[in-house]
């Protein structure tokens, strides 16, 4: 990995995350809310994908960030919360270039199977799109600074 190529990666997941979100609050301060970020499996429950340490990283602190802005903006009745979805059926791929992993001895050696509760399907944008309801909604109304993985068990075969 070049450090163009890590830096462009902090931009887009870390940075944007924060840009999005600071630009918002003045409106949700205004008459509470939630904000609800967009993690992964990856850097915060999966450490095995080989290649993936810009976004991994970017990840896990996306989650630190949403735990220290939790306890910072409760007092105004905002709610942060973190996604953490797993394989979902979405367009990554297409846009994710992979190098020189042959050159990597990956040692582990996984089940049949990604998905364990969906017998190796990756989950719908309907599945993720339905937590993200839930989280803003007033049914999670005393739920804030969490994390929540939706990946059908998948990251605790692959953690």
């Amino acid at each position: 990995m070049e450090p163009d190529e890590w830096e462009q990666t902090l931009n887009v997941n870390l940075t944007g995350t924060f840009l999005t979100v600071k630009y918002a609050m003045p409106y949700l301060k205004r008459q509470g809310g939630s904000v609800i970020i967009n993690s992964s499996v990856n850097g915060t429950r999966i450490f095995s994908n080989t290649g993936a340490t810009a976004y991994a990283c970017s990840k896990a602190a996306q989650v630190a960030f949403a735990k220290m802005l939790a306890l910072e903006v409760a007092p105004d009745r905002v709610r942060v919360n973190v996604i953490c979805p797993g394989a979902i059926s979405t367009n990554i791929d297409e846009s994710t270039e992979q190098r020189n992993l042959d050159e990597v001895n990956n040692l582990v050696e996984f089940p049949q199977g990604r998905v364990p509760l969906t017998g190796g399907d990756p989950g719908r944008p309907e599945q993720v799109a339905q937590l993200v309801l839930f989280l803003a909604s007033d049914m999670s109304d005393h739920i804030t600074g969490t994390e929540i993985w939706i990946d059908g068990a998948e990251s605790l075969l692959q953690g």
